[in-house]
């Protein structure tokens, strides 16, 4: 069995309720604190801003025209943000979904979000493909809670965590916004439970497992490389920024899924250095 390399973290940034969708960009990470109704973006010496007020908001992303897009959670909602922090349209996809989460813009605009359903077996989910005017189609469905979303370097496959089925899958994905029959990039193991993810230039996956307390790199086919275990709270998202790609940035959360919905939870970003660099993806 292939060794795996312990990743140890060090602080970055606390005082947060519930970070999501970390993201780097202009040389700042940004990321969602949902319960507090932020977009907040901290610089590499961790001086954090607000960057705009949305209620529960969730995971982020910018149209080629700087336009920032961000999803909700537990609110089936995407926002279109300017550069001032100002909403300037916000669209409802309640007909589609009770809730989003997770969003990703591809630099050529192209956009997806997870849509979450509830049935008698529980949350059932979709992607949605979304124009730039906020319309949204399904392109894919039936999935066992689709949740982090990114794209491989070569921009033609969408990478999804699926986080009750253990694993994480891997479609292509065509110019047009429609995905092709998804193949199994990484089967994690039942006992994980894959959250938000990042993609580095090699083509491998950092994925936090929430509930398992880690944040694992993970090649094409499963083998597992690198792993950062994190002494309590929900491993929730990472990403890859900084000056030269690799500062590995990681959300945790100290939660529970009925604190959660009640409001209630504290979070911080730790960082750690990494060999690969990240692939701009998330």
């Amino acid at each position: 069995m292939p060794t795996v390399e312990a990743v140890a973290p060090l602080p970055f940034v606390d005082g947060i309720s519930y970070g999501e969708g970390p993201r780097w960009h202009v040389d700042r990470l940004w990321f969602t604190d949902g319960l507090a109704g932020t977009v907040c973006s901290a610089g590499s010496g961790g001086d954090l801003r607000v960057e705009a007020e949305l209620p529960r908001a969730s995971g982020l992303g910018w149209l080629p025209d700087g336009t920032l897009v961000v999803s909700g959670l537990f609110a089936a909602a995407i926002h279109h943000v300017d550069a001032d922090g100002a909403v300037t349209a916000t669209f409802d996809v309640s007909d589609l979904a009770f809730t989003t989460n997770d969003l990703v813009v591809a630099p050529d605009g192209r956009t997806y979000v997870d849509l979450y359903h509830l049935s008698d077996d529980g949350i059932i989910g979709s992607i949605g493909w979304v124009d730039p005017r906020g319309g949204v189609r399904i392109v894919a469905s039936g999935l066992a809670v689709p949740n982090g979303l990114g794209f491989l370097p070569d921009g033609s496959t969408l990478v999804v965590a699926e986080t009750s089925g253990s694993r994480i899958l891997a479609f292509p994905a065509r110019p047009d916004g429609s995905l092709g029959a998804p193949g199994v990039f990484a089967d994690l193991g039942a006992d994980r439970h894959p959250d938000g993810l990042c993609v580095d230039a090699a083509g491998a996956v950092w994925v936090g497992c929430y509930d398992t307390g880690e944040f694992l790199r993970v090649k094409p086919g499963g083998t597992i490389t690198h792993r950062v275990e994190v002494d309590g709270g929900w491993a929730v998202a990472p990403a890859l920024g900084g000056p030269d790609g690799r500062t590995l940035y990681l959300i945790v959360d100290d939660t529970t899924h009925e604190d959660l919905v009640a409001g209630t939870s504290r979070g911080w970003v730790l960082q750690a250095r990494v060999e690969v660099p990240g692939a701009g993806s998330p």
